[in-house]
């Protein structure tokens, strides 16, 4: 790439952040749930609709996860060592979640959108955008559709998730992050500096471990670490979550980049369908076992809710709903995506009808 179109494509992003920074600013004004987060993403989606010059930068997003995955990690306490045995029922349950996911969702993709086997598979698995478009590929389906399919899925999970929560478990939705978090001005410069020292060694960690969502995974981690051992209690900002959320917005607004407007608005349509499924089934599943578990039913919908890993763990926290077992089932959910995706695809293969065979 030439310094020109480096410079042209950050350029690009900045105009972005501009457009969600004053979307989100809208929704906060109008006191919005999860203002900041879905003002960014409706202001960049319409953006990319209307054509105008935005891009995502892919180097912003792993700094921006390992934020994300200090916050989280921040979330843990000595306490959550010995509430870890009321996790085994969700975190079974999550193997049946998404195996039910794929099999009603692939028939809907081969059926309404008329996509091929592997396409139509690899797009309905509820989570790993990266990876199912790389094993979609290999398989021979449409990497573009299938990254396209799940750009939108986390698109309306983001969305909607926040508004299901409210009505079904009856609670009230934080709509200002500050009404909860101290400031930065509150904040002791000793705290500041370990959260910076968490990202940064987390970041090694994760590479040197050669964790899944190493940037991720690896400040979490660590952060965790920090906490439930009783190191530091320390927790970020209000200022410092709501630049992770407008920056996450900005960058799920802007997935559409560079498409049509035309194919985009038929990926969304199609789409739509597949996620109300998969959260009619999330529904379902946080129902069945909010009578087996201690936790709640909206924290349980919320770890089943099947938007990306980074986006659903910061409503999480945004919303202050039990973070460390959101952020915990989000990670395992995409752990059995790539585990169960090659599984289903192979058998599905085999139970296809092959050309011959057809009269």
């Amino acid at each position: 790439m030439t310094l020109l179109s480096k410079r042209a494509t950050w350029a690009r992003f900045a105009l972005a952040l501009v457009i969600g920074t004053v979307g989100a600013a809208i929704f906060a004004y109008i006191r919005f749930p999860l203002a900041w987060m879905l003002g960014a993403m409706c202001a960049c989606t319409i953006a990319t609709l209307l054509r105008l010059p935005v891009l995502p930068v892919a180097q912003v997003r792993p700094v921006m996860t390992a934020i994300v995955g200090v916050l989280l990690g921040a979330s843990f306490s000595p306490d959550h060592l010995a509430g870890l045995t009321g996790w085994i029922p969700t975190l079974f349950g999550l193997v049946g979640y998404v195996l039910v996911c794929a099999l009603l969702v692939t028939p809907y993709f081969r059926l309404v959108a008329g996509m091929d086997l592997p396409t139509a598979l690899f797009a309905a698995m509820p989570g790993g955008v990266v990876e199912m478009m790389l094993l979609g590929e290999e398989k021979g389906g449409d990497g573009r559709t299938i990254a396209l399919v799940h750009s939108a899925r986390i698109l309306f999970v983001v969305a909607a998730v926040p508004a299901i929560i409210a009505f079904t478990a009856d609670a009230s939705i934080v709509t200002d992050v500050r009404s909860t978090r101290p400031s930065i001005t509150q904040t002791p410069l000793a705290s500041q500096l370990l959260l910076v020292g968490c990202i940064i060694v987390g970041m090694i960690v994760g590479r040197i471990l050669k964790l899944p969502a190493k940037y991720l995974l690896g400040p979490m981690l660590v952060s965790a670490a920090v906490h439930m051992t009783g190191v530091t209690d320390f927790q970020p900002a209000a200022e410092v979550i709501i630049v992770a959320q407008v920056v996450l917005g900005t960058l799920i607004g802007c997935r559409f980049a560079g498409v049509s407007p035309k194919r985009v608005g038929a990926i969304l349509m199609v789409s739509a369908g597949s996620v109300t499924i998969m959260l009619a089934v999330a529904l379902l599943f946080a129902l069945g076992l909010d009578l087996v578990s201690p936790y709640g039913l909206k924290a349980i919908l919320l770890a089943y809710s099947p938007g990306g890993l980074n986006e659903m763990s910061l409503v999480a926290l945004a919303m202050d709903i039990e973070v460390a077992f959101v952020s915990g089932h989000h990670i395992v959910r995409v752990i059995l995506v790539v585990a169960l995706a090659q599984f289903l695809f192979r058998g599905a293969v085999k139970l296809a009808p092959r050309k011959q065979d057809v009269v």
